[in-house]
């Protein structure tokens, strides 16, 4: 699952500090999805050598291995990819139930509310249970996840990472539009351009909710979970395919535009996978994907709050241009 020989600084892989306490599960001490059960193993530690998993069981770098078959981690790791939003979507008719019984919520009340419900329960409060469920304590959570400060290195990756979402992104959606291909909106980008105020509401909540709490289900879990029985590359294609798709709830738009749009959001998810298989810190996605969000609501904000000015410059710009 990662190259013991990179080093980020303090002398251990990044595959060791992920999951130090991880090992070959026996038959008797399966997790209870038939995943890696994790056991803490003392010095003393007289148990003898564990003995090789059957042939054709993946087994992670750090030691260890699962008993359940590949098609069982996906529909797991699949299965809760759509359970969170799921769990967003019903949150929200709770919210709408709230704002009619009081009589219509104040604007920043129903986005902290949705926020709360829709990404710290939902998303981030999922992934959490799951692992709770199969067993894993505070420890073994955030080693499991790769809970740690970002290296200087990593923080460079992030803004590496940006620039290839940014180029990617800006690609596909020049061979959209020559190819006349329609898309869809996002509702929250609705939202924002609507009400510019809360931009910076939704600015700050990319760094400190959205971000950490969909990459701690979709990478850290969901990701994770396929990793334990599948090579790294169809772990990421799985998660960010799963992760794209259940943006169609976000978006408004006909069939065609939504799944236009949907196919454009694998790019980004496809990058935020690698860079989370890569330095198995689920700091670092988190960063790369609130930036991302970060600099779209912060044009949002440009755009919506100085249109006429933006469009004069654009205007007084162009006189200069041979045509």
């Amino acid at each position: 699952m990662t190259d013991t020989s990179r080093n980020d600084g303090d002398g251990r892989a990044p595959a060791d500090r992920r999951d130090e306490t991880r090992s070959a599960n026996s038959e008797d001490e399966s997790a209870p999805d038939g995943g890696v059960e994790t056991t803490t193993l003392g010095a003393d530690d007289t148990r003898g050598p564990t003995p090789d998993p059957p042939e054709g069981t993946v087994v992670d770098d750090d030691g260890g291995g699962t008993n359940d078959s590949a098609a069982v981690a996906v529909i797991v790791a699949v299965g809760l990819g759509f359970l969170g939003p799921l769990i967003a979507v019903v949150g929200g008719f709770g919210i709408f139930a709230v704002d009619w019984a009081v009589g219509g919520l104040p604007l920043v009340a129903n986005l902290v509310l949705t926020l709360i419900v829709g990404q710290y329960v939902a998303f981030a409060g999922l992934a959490i249970a799951y692992l709770a469920w199969r067993g894993f304590d505070r420890s073994r959570i955030v080693s499991y996840l790769g809970v740690r400060w970002p290296t200087p290195f990593e923080l460079g990756l992030v803004v590496v990472g940006w620039v290839v979402i940014l180029a990617s992104v800006l690609s596909i959606s020049f061979i959209v539009q020559l190819l006349g291909v329609e898309t869809a909106a996002n509702q929250s980008a609705e939202l924002a351009i609507d009400n510019p105020a809360i931009i910076p509401l939704f600015i700050l909540a990319s760094f400190l909710v959205i971000g950490p709490c969909e990459e701690i289900l979709y990478r850290g879990v969901v990701q994770g979970r396929l990793r334990e029985r599948l090579p790294a590359a169809p772990s990421i294609v799985i998660a960010s395919a799963v992760f794209a798709f259940i943006h169609v709830v976000a978006l408004t738009g006909g069939v065609e535009g939504r799944l236009t749009t949907v196919a454009i959001l694998f790019f980004p998810s496809l990058v935020f996978g690698a860079v989370y298989e890569y330095t198995e810190n689920i700091v670092v996605p988190s960063l790369l994907h609130g930036l991302h969000n970060a600099v779209i609501f912060t044009i949002l904000y440009i755009s919506v709050t100085f249109a006429d000015e933006i469009e004069e410059f654009a205007e007084m710009a162009v006189l200069p241009l041979p045509f």
